[in-house]
């Protein structure tokens, strides 16, 4: 059976000792573009450090699918360090590194005690104010819940795509949620959850959080993400993110910082992410073009309607 896992290792390659990296066009986030969770994996792959871990990725270019890039990596101190880059222009920068001591982590969001604990209550039970994984009383909660638009191609959410998720996303007024249930070529040989699948799980639900927030579409910029511990195999998983928590950013009104949490149904956290989104004027108009073909005006024009009027 083909696994993600060995799909993803596929993509690495050692020609003569220069690393090359090529996604497979399963990978795709945006149309002809690498989903950015999907990047964060393949360096962690290459790592190969053990949880809790910090994956991050600061994206100057998109990622082009299918396409011979240079990877380029450095080992310091325990840090590992990537350069992607086509021809001599740097697409991402990137980090592996042991997560610093949650006890000494001071401002770390993700060493928020409100961030990890709030995902092991249900949103019926809590309401937290003020904390970036704040969510909201399920009896106040605006019903019912929308569905976020499908894709056919994405890695994520596409119909089409044999090697994706399959996962659905869903948000209210409250926030944007999701529960996967990982299927077997999401396990790995040690049976866990393949990290591609939590890495994208995350981007892509800042994706959304960026595009409610601002009614553009857009790409994820800055992805920093925390493997709190191995996701084992069998278990659905919840991701999570505050609409109330997204942060307009003080020196560009484009970008929007979010938070996200990764978690098995019973509540044990085994991801959680600080995403950047940037807004690109215009960008959701060349989106909804194409996702008109496989969803409802209507669901559409929640998420962008200077894109999705009836006379648009």
């Amino acid at each position: 059976m083909v696994t993600i896992d060995s799909v993803l290792r596929r993509s690495l390659t050692d020609r003569g000792g220069d690393l090359v990296l090529s996604l497979d066009p399963a990978f795709q986030g945006l149309p002809d573009t690498a989903h950015g969770g999907s990047v964060l994996a393949a360096f962690d792959a290459l790592a190969g450090l053990s949880a809790p871990r910090d994956v991050s990725g600061v994206y100057h270019r998109r990622v082009p699918l299918d396409t011979p890039l240079r990877l380029t990596a450095g080992h310091a101190d325990g840090v590992r360090t990537f350069v992607l880059s086509d021809d001599d222009a740097v697409l991402v920068d990137g980090r592996v590194a042991p997560a610093a001591d949650a006890a000494g982590a001071g401002a770390d969001p993700f060493g928020d005690p409100l961030l990890l604990g709030v995902v092991g209550r249900d949103a019926g039970d809590a309401a937290v104010a003020g904390s970036i994984a704040s969510v909201v009383d399920e009896g106040i909660r605006p019903a019912p819940a929308h569905a976020l638009p499908i894709s056919r191609t994405c890695f994520v959410c596409g119909i089409d795509n044999p090697l994706g998720l399959l996962a659905r996303l869903e948000f209210d007024g409250a926030e944007v949620r999701g529960t996967w249930q990982p299927r077997a070529a999401f396990r790995t040989a040690e049976g866990a959850v393949a990290t591609v699948a939590l890495t994208t799980l995350l981007d892509e639900a800042a994706f959304w959080l960026g595009a409610l927030a601002t009614g553009e579409a857009g790409m994820t910029t800055d992805l920093r993400v925390r493997l709190h511990a191995t996701a084992p195999f069998g278990t659905a998983l919840r991701v999570r993110g505050a609409r109330a928590a997204v942060r307009p950013s003080p020196d560009d009104g484009r970008y929007r910082e979010t938070t996200v949490v990764a978690s098995t149904v019973d509540g044990r956290p085994v991801a959680s992410a600080r995403i950047t989104f940037v807004a690109v004027r215009g960008a959701a108009r060349r989106l909804v073009g194409g996702l008109l073909a496989l969803n409802d005006s209507a669901v559409l024009r929640r998420v962008f309607p200077a894109y999705a009027r009836p006379d648009a």
